[in-house]
């Protein structure tokens, strides 16, 4: 029972949000550009084979390829930061730097560069989702316990040991956070690489919808992203149950 009460407040603030949007868009009647979200089922229900088969397939592999390739040189970045002085200060400050460049405006750049194909998107999700996994693993990987760790030399652990045994188990809860927020991120990044140049994916669709003044067509390729993202944190919800068993939560 007490779970179900904690999604009970959300559940119902976005059934009164829903409601207030269908009747808005009922008494504004202009469908091509405040769509009822009845209207957005529907079409996603009428659109589903081309949205299902054709452009999701396109823009999860964008997300998957994205998200890997930020993991593995993510995660490596952070260590090599953690264990030098010199890493840390050469590319810490590029990295708070180029969050300061917007995405949208790179994109049509890595368009020209690398065409339309899947590899002008995967940059640009890889830029959105770097920051937060590389962050939070090195941030991580700083807050293990020195006490800890002069224990374990004094007791005649070698690096490898300390490294595996303290450093990874104190970054871990915290690479589950950035995770956690990367994947999120990831889907924004594919779609806004998607809306700017590609041959297919939702981003793309919802783009074409919108220049045939289809409102409830560009909502509905948008719900299905929203329906990825969602079930994208939630398996990242259930690895980081399953990998962190011995962390208390109380």
């Amino acid at each position: 029972m007490r779970s179900w009460n904690d999604y009970l407040f959300p559940m119902s603030l976005v059934l009164v949000l829903l409601v207030g949007w269908e009747i808005a868009a009922r008494a504004v009647g202009m469908s091509y550009i405040l769509p009822a979200p009845t209207e957005v089922v529907l079409k996603l229900w009428e659109l589903k084979e081309i949205l299902i088969l054709r452009h999701l397939p396109a823009t999860i592999s964008i997300i998957l390829v994205g998200l890997s390739i930020s993991i593995i040189f993510g995660v490596g970045l952070a260590i090599w930061m953690s264990q030098s002085k010199i890493a840390e200060k050469a590319f810490y400050p590029i990295m708070i730097a180029s969050q300061t460049i917007p995405i949208i405006a790179l994109a049509p750049i890595f368009v020209l560069w690398f065409g339309y194909s899947i590899w002008s998107k995967v940059v640009v999700t890889v830029l959105i989702t770097f920051f937060p996994i590389t962050v939070n693993t090195f941030d991580g990987l700083r807050s293990s316990s020195k006490e800890l760790k002069e224990l374990l030399l004094t007791l005649g652990a070698k690096k490898r040991d300390i490294f595996f045994k303290l450093y990874i188990p104190s970054a871990l809860p915290h690479f589950f956070s950035g995770l956690k927020v990367a994947v999120t991120l990831s889907v924004i990044g594919a779609a806004i690489g998607e809306w700017l140049g590609a041959q297919a994916g939702l981003g793309y669709f919802s783009r074409r919808m919108m220049t045939q003044f289809d409102g409830a067509g560009v909502f509905a390729p948008i719900l299905l992203l929203s329906l990825v993202g969602i079930v994208l944190f939630l398996f990242v919800v259930l690895i980081e149950k399953i990998t962190l068993k011995w962390r208390k939560t109380g």
